[in-house]
């Protein structure tokens, strides 16, 4: 296990570093000056060469990358062009609400789809599966940003169970969850949706084994020979999918983040590409690029607990 664990470690280091290097690039060959942008376009050549060296702009491009990195390491993200505040602390603020939002509505999916995703596999070819499958199919093909401003009208105009938008802060738990509620049900169900197919697949592949065909002839049922063995080993393509829908869900939330006016990771993004503001878009997508990174490490750990044989081939 030690191995497999070291291999995995070394896998999440090169990729950090590989990742590093391409957002750096691929932020700093974007065309416009943040500085520029700032002063505007009648501004004087002596005040925009002072901006510039105020905002570290003049320095070579590799040695601001090694700064760059460098703090990061240590917890420095550096200083916002735009608002002149840490990075670090903008980041922070905003985390409070991406990532409860992200872990709300990545347990609303898995709530919602395992018991579906069982109930399908144990009625294959039913009434039952059939239905499961259109309502998947639904809500695969349904725009979550749609989705979203139909419960923004039901839930919020008509009935006036929850607020339209913004978020109220921690302060008050109960008022914050329930502005959260809506943005996490609008991102579950179409996650939901995928993780019942993924499921219903590999529990039916699995049920087709010799080993579970084994255990049937010795007196299983099709529902016991489904919890005791064929779930645990239809684990690992479903936490693949958990995986990668809990990066999308922390990273890709910017619509959602708009429709119902959230201070969160994906709008500070999307503010700060509009005003030039580089190191927080360099800062902000590391961060969420080592998040992702960081969940394939779990999951590729998860892996070696659910089948041991993943282990010996490390």
């Amino acid at each position: 296990m030690l191995r497999y664990f070291l291999s995995r470690l070394t896998s999440l280091a090169i990729s950090l570093l590989v990742a590093s290097v391409v957002i750096f690039l691929v932020v700093e060959v974007a065309p416009g000056d943040p500085a520029s942008y700032m002063l505007g376009l009648n501004a004087q050549p002596d005040t925009l060469a002072a901006l510039r060296t105020e905002l570290g702009l003049d320095v070579p491009k590799p040695e601001r990358y090694v700064d760059w990195v460098t703090g990061m390491l240590s917890g420095d993200f550096g200083m916002s062009y735009t608002y002149r505040t840490p990075v670090a602390q903008m980041v922070a603020d905003r985390l409070w609400v991406s990532l409860p939002l992200a872990l709300l509505a990545l347990s609303l999916a898995v709530l919602i789809a395992f018991p579906a995703g069982l109930f399908a596999a144990s009625r294959r070819g039913r009434p039952g599966d059939i239905g499961v499958m259109a309502a998947t199919q639904l809500g695969i093909a349904l725009p979550n940003f749609w989705f979203a401003m139909l419960l923004v009208m039901v839930f919020a105009i008509s009935l006036r169970w929850f607020g339209a938008g913004g978020f109220p802060g921690w302060a008050e738990p109960v008022a914050a969850l329930r502005a959260l509620t809506l943005p996490a049900v609008a991102l579950a169900l179409p996650q939901a949706a995928i993780l019942t197919r993924v499921l219903r697949s590999a529990l039916l592949d699995t049920l087709d084994e010799d080993y579970i065909r084994t255990a049937r002839a010795k007196g299983l049922s099709r529902r016991q020979a489904l919890w005791r063995h064929a779930l645990r080993n239809a684990l690992i393509p479903v936490l693949t999918i958990i995986g990668l829908q809990f990066s999308f869900l922390l990273a890709g939330a910017i619509i959602i983040e708009q429709v119902f006016f959230l201070p969160g990771l994906g709008r500070l993004i999307f503010q700060s590409i509009s005003q030039r503001d580089l190191i927080v878009v360099e800062s902000v997508v590391m961060l969420l690029v080592f998040a992702v990174i960081l969940v394939n490490f779990l999951v590729d750990l998860a892996y070696g607990a659910v089948d041991p044989r993943l282990r010996s081939r490390a």
